[in-house]
């Protein structure tokens, strides 16, 4: 009787300790189920940041290379009227220079013989006044004849024309009779982006430019266009401009001209876009790197570049929802912009995507589906 009573006991005791571990396993499955459910944190949520995805006009980015060349329209070649020899230069290359300013004296036999033909004409002018005094004064008191007396102002008026003639050429070559040479001075005002002479430099009438100034308030990118991009590329378009120098900043611009001839050396098709440089920091011979838009007649869901996270060669964003509502998707790429994808994907316009630390929730969602 006792031993059957310990027996039912027993079974009493194996039948509650079953229970009990059935009831410790199914807390424990709800517990796992719960702990399956990923949210954000609040100390992470205050170090991240949200974006909206928005409907807008397709456009494409087409990516181009240039140069910065001198507008041509605002570019002097300085030529030499006459021979002689560079005594003095007072510039360099890459100095900025006013209208007007001396940059270079040159010494020249030229200038004696001018000076000289000038000092005759100014004895013969003399000459010739006399003369005409004299004969004016004879043709009143009837001696000389009408004929005489025009002669006479002919002669004077023909001096006084030399005379004219050589004093603009002394002042057109900017001679200096204290100094005894030819003052070169700046005919327009720029930056000296060429030069052939230093002091002691043999100089030839007409020949090889001395020096060359540019004006550069306003420059030129010329665009290189290969045979893949010719169709794309239209007068028109407008073109963000990036250089090595300024990488933080975009210059913008629009295609003005584009070639309808190919460059013989590079083989490629120039495309023309007109740059306001007033500050002067874009210069001559700069590399620039072009983006052209293409704009198009289509409408496409677009996610911000930055909101986007590449990853084993693919892309993707974080939807957000709510804290425990966030999940990766796969996207579709239709067209990629400077700041902004275009997809293919059926999300709604506004929804919200992660935009700022999106690496983090990525990898702590994969790291948790895991």
């Amino acid at each position: 009787m006792n031993n059957m009573f310990h027996i039912k006991k027993i079974g009493a005791f194996a039948i509650g300790l079953l229970f009990t571990v059935s009831c410790t396993k199914q807390v424990a499955k709800a517990d796992e189920s719960v702990s399956k459910e990923y949210c954000i944190s609040g100390s992470l949520k205050s170090k991240i940041a949200f974006d909206t995805i928005v409907k807008k006009k397709v456009t494409d980015a087409i990516h181009l290379t240039g140069a910065v060349e001198a507008n041509p329209d605002q570019v002097v070649h300085f030529i030499s009227l006459v021979n002689g020899v560079i005594s003095k230069t007072y510039f360099t290359l890459g100095d900025k220079v006013q209208k007007g300013q001396v940059l270079a004296e040159l010494r020249s036999t030229e200038l004696i013989g001018m000076q000289a033909e000038l000092k005759t004409a100014e004895s013969q002018i003399k000459v010739s006044e006399k003369n005409l005094q004299a004969v004016q004064s004879m043709f009143n008191d009837g001696i000389s004849s009408e004929k005489e007396l025009l002669q006479a102002q002919s002669e004077l008026a023909i001096l006084k024309t030399d005379k004219i003639k050589i004093s603009s050429n002394l002042q057109l070559y900017s001679a200096s009779a204290e100094k005894g040479v030819f003052q070169i001075k700046a005919p327009t005002s720029g930056i000296i982006t060429d030069k052939t002479i230093s002091a002691g430099t043999q100089i030839t009438a007409e020949g090889e430019p001395l020096f060359t100034i540019s004006n550069l308030n306003e420059v030129w990118a010329m665009v290189n266009i290969h045979a893949s991009n010719v169709q794309n590329i239209k007068e028109g378009m407008p073109v963000n401009i990036k250089t090595l120098s300024y990488p933080r900043e975009i210059f913008k611009g629009t295609i003005k001209v584009v070639s309808q001839v190919y460059d013989n050396e590079e083989r490629v098709l120039k495309a023309r876009v007109i740059l306001n440089n007033a500050d002067g920091r874009l210069k001559p011979g700069m590399l620039v790197d072009v983006i052209a838009i293409e704009l198009k007649d289509i409408e496409a869901l677009s996610v911000p570049t930055d909101a986007i996270i590449f990853d084993n060669n693919e892309n993707f964003v974080v939807l957000y929802n709510d804290d425990c509502d966030v999940k990766i998707v796969k996207i579709d790429v239709i067209s990629k912009h400077e700041k902004m994808i275009y997809v293919a994907n059926n999300f709604q316009e506004g929804q919200k995507i992660i935009a700022k630390n999106q690496l983090l929730i990525f990898e702590q969602l994969k790291n948790f589906q895991n």
